[in-house]
């Protein structure tokens, strides 16, 4: 994809969760060279020109799956999460998604202290 646009430009890809396939889209992206992505913590915004879509992919749930692929993001996912805590605090939980604050970080996976 970048032969057809040019080395000068650098690709983005902004991604809405419609239907459940921001995450798969994300991943389509990565296998089109693209590594910069739009994503909002817990999933905020939406678009006003779609109707009922569903807000960003959750930058949460996308550096937890991109750092699971191998691909270093240099995002502090613990410290992220507790961004999404501070959210949670002033925002309605109903405009709040993601799959990574409901399920936690795998112990496994989080850095010794």
């Amino acid at each position: 994809m970048q032969r057809e646009v040019g080395s000068q430009i650098t690709l983005r890809l902004h991604v809405h969760d419609t239907l459940g396939a921001g995450m798969a889209n994300a991943v389509a992206g990565l296998e089109a060279g693209i590594r910069r992505f739009d994503a909002a913590v817990s999933g905020l915004g939406g678009c006003p020109f779609a109707p009922g879509a569903r807000g960003n992919i959750v930058t949460e749930d996308l550096v937890f799956m991109l750092e699971r692929m191998g691909l270093s993001t240099g995002i502090d996912l613990d410290r992220l999460m507790r961004t999404r805590e501070i959210l949670a605090r002033h925002i309605p939980a109903n405009h709040l998604t993601g799959h990574l604050h409901e399920a936690g970080i795998p112990k496994v996976l989080r850095k010794a202290a």
